[in-house]
């Protein structure tokens, strides 16, 4: 990337039905897969697709560091803090976490009453 300003942008779209399910009893929801894109200026740079995604909460002591990762690092040839020695203008972060639908309810509940019968 040359100097100057730049806008990056990372977008993850998951591909389980979220946390939603936790309310019937049902993981099927969480740790799914996913994939994740990388823009620069618009323009994607890098595509990976994820087996598995963090079924719950982190622990409290891994964090979203800003500038400076000082949590475990996410592979043998990360070394944490790798300090970002640029300039940051601006962040923005935008949470679009997956919602039941309709039809989801409806197969989580219909699983739900199958596996009460089952007992």
């Amino acid at each position: 990337m040359s100097p100057g300003k730049h806008t990056l942008e990372f977008d993850f779209k998951y591909d389980g039905l979220g946390m939603g399910t936790l309310a019937f009893n049902n993981l099927s929801g969480i740790g799914r897969s996913g994939s994740g894109v990388l823009k620069v200026d618009g323009n994607e740079v890098a595509r990976q697709s994820m087996e598995r995604t963090l079924p719950l909460v982190l622990q409290w002591d891994e964090n979203f560091d800003i500038g400076a990762d000082t949590g475990t690092p996410v592979s043998d040839d990360y070394q944490v803090p790798f300090r970002f020695t640029g300039k940051l203008n601006k962040l923005t972060l935008k949470i679009d976490r997956p919602q039941l639908t309709s039809a989801d309810i409806e197969k989580l509940k219909q699983a739900t009453r199958n596996n009460r019968a089952a007992e």
